[in-house]
């Protein structure tokens, strides 16, 4: 008998307890890892709080649906344990990278390769158990993807912040005008996307930060130059500096000021990516949206495909591991709280 150790949320918006379970036994394509590494998210902070706030005081209960203990986590990496009878036997002892955004395979957006749109998904850490844990239940083993030789903590970012990045920048690359790029907010996946966006554009990089450290950070990791949002006139002096605005903006923050500014800062007939998702309500006037010839698009997490394309990128040696910091998994509470405080650079590693 294997016993699970988890880091579970018992009560939503209460502190995480430590629960002891037997492992479950892999059945079918089903697959037991090992968990060695699991990153810590801001979507994590959203669960664990139960709802997502859609602005004017009104919130989207999302507390529903969930078995309580709740294990949380999905940027997962670690050892194949056990494995179902139709899985081959030589995949135990295998290190891999794990997929979490897993859909139900039977309805049109699975079919299409849009698990990440499921309706009825089944994403680790935020529809069923996750990686604040010591193993991992996989519903297949085709979620694995081999990483070697990419760092284990590197590996396991590319499953979340990584693909969320990629993905959303990849919604920018058939742009016909590709002066010039703005990012917003340099937490774990924006410090992620500025790692890809190096690999996946030829134009100046620029960032946008409320926190000097996190920009003194990305302007040590190759951003061409770095403003801080809630400067006096400080889209006035993008613009100017810019020669007009951005092209391309990709908003990793997610929030009314964010979405604000990244309107304010986009070039005529320029795009925005949504990818963040800190919540709250977004107001653009009907005239502005048009004059401007401006294309905002909300996007989250990537495909599988997406992700194998990425981990393909990373162990090519294209793409920097972005700054992350390992902690053990039993101090997952305190971490929580840092990152909802705002404490955290880059991204927190849990470790077991």
């Amino acid at each position: 008998m294997v016993q699970m150790r988890r880091q579970s949320v018992v009560q939503y918006a209460a502190p995480l307890c430590e629960t002891i379970v037997e492992a479950p036994t892999p059945t079918g394509r089903e697959v037991l890892v090992r968990i060695e590494r699991c990153g810590l998210c801001h979507s994590d902070l959203h669960i664990h709080d139960g709802y997502f706030d859609l602005g004017g005081g009104r919130k989207a209960d999302i507390s529903g649906g969930r078995q309580l203990p709740f294990t949380l986590g999905h940027e997962i990496a670690g050892v194949v344990e056990q494995v179902g009878p139709d899985v081959p036997k030589d995949l135990i002892g295998a290190r891999r990278a794990v997929f979490p955004w897993i859909g139900c395979g039977q309805c049109r957006e699975c079919l299409a390769g849009d698990e990440n749109l499921c309706r009825q998904a089944r994403f680790l850490g935020v529809d069923v158990d996750g990686g604040f844990a010591s193993h991992v239940l996989v519903p297949d083993a085709k979620y694995l993807l081999e990483y070697d030789p990419l760092p284990t903590n590197f590996a396991a970012t590319l499953m979340c912040s990584g693909v969320t990045a990629y993905g959303a920048l990849k919604r920018l690359v058939d742009r016909p005008r590709q002066r010039n790029l703005l990012l917003i907010g340099l937490g774990g996946v924006g410090m992620m996307g500025l790692s890809l966006a190096k690999a996946m554009f030829k134009q100046p990089i620029t960032v946008a930060d409320l926190s000097a450290t996190a920009r003194e950070t990305a302007l040590k990791a190759g951003a061409a130059n770095a403003y801080d949002p809630a400067a006096d006139g400080v889209v006035k002096q993008m613009l100017k500096e810019s020669d007009g605005g951005f092209d391309g903006v990709v908003d990793f923050a997610g929030n009314e000021k964010s979405m604000a500014f990244g309107v304010a800062a986009l070039a005529r007939g320029g795009k925005l990516v949504v990818s963040g998702m800190m919540g709250g309500t977004f107001t653009l006037p009907v005239l502005q949206w048009t004059n401007k010839r401006i294309t905002v698009e909300g996007f989250v997490t990537g495909t599988l495909d997406e992700a194998k394309e990425l981990m393909a990128l990373s162990r090519a040696g294209k793409v920097t591991a972005p700054p992350m910091t390992e902690k053990p998994m039993s101090e997952t509470q305190r971490w929580i709280d840092a990152l909802r405080a705002g404490q955290v650079v880059g991204r927190i590693m849990l470790t077991n």
